[in-house]
């Protein structure tokens, strides 16, 4: 079972969130918290899997609460729930330690889902908010001192990904096979010294290497 806690303040989302949880047969919440400060008493209390955190607390953000976690609990998966979609809170929980981002607007089995894809290892983010991130990337070869550039392929694979596309909807859009795409994507990883793709999105579009139009 992958055991999951919840920090939510709106009352209706949280008992739409454990109804849809609950639904599913491996994934269990063991805690709920509703503001900033029994967030950061569940977190110290520990002893989940992944986190479900909402960024606009009556009492403080949630972004507190993501670093806190990061830090103590670094095996532990965070993801992001929340109705805030601009850049600067998303590049804020990503940079605090969340591996996916999720808007509540896009439907509680893309949450159910999303726990069980950053338990895999992905990290589940909302396309509107992928893109989001893209809009301020310019095209240019990464610097000599940041890395070694992407290759063109490369830039458009990882502009694909960003935008929420699967592996295998990439292959189809390019006319390449899955396994080609998976080793484009490592070698992205590997350039931009990752190993996840919101970590991926983040970093190029802190080194400015992509634009999306």
């Amino acid at each position: 079972m992958i055991r999951t806690a919840i920090v939510e303040d709106d009352p209706a989302a949280v008992e739409r969130l454990c109804a849809a949880i609950d639904a599913a047969d491996d994934i269990e919440v063991i805690a709920v918290a509703r503001n900033f400060a029994a967030g950061i008493a569940l977190v110290e209390s520990g002893g989940f899997d992944v986190l479900l955190c909402d960024l606009g607390l009556p009492d403080g953000s949630g972004v507190g609460i993501i670093k806190a976690s990061a830090a103590r609990y670094p095996d532990a998966d965070i993801i992001v729930i929340t109705v805030f979609a601009d850049q600067a809170k998303v590049l804020d929980s990503i940079k605090a330690g969340a591996r996916g981002y999720l808007l509540k607007g896009g439907g509680l089995d893309e949450c159910v889902e999303g726990i069980r894809e950053i338990r895999r290892g992905g990290s589940p983010i909302s396309p509107i908010i992928a893109r989001q991130l893209l809009q301020q990337l310019r095209p240019a070869a990464v610097p000599p001192h940041e890395g070694e550039a992407l290759s063109p392929r490369e830039a458009e694979v990882l502009n694909l990904l960003a935008r929420g596309f699967s592996y295998a909807e990439i292959a189809t859009l390019l006319g390449l096979s899955a396994q080609t795409i998976g080793t484009y994507i490592k070698r992205i990883y590997r350039k931009l010294e990752v190993n996840s793709r919101s970590e991926a999105v983040f970093e190029a579009s802190s080194r400015g290497i992509m634009d999306v139009h």
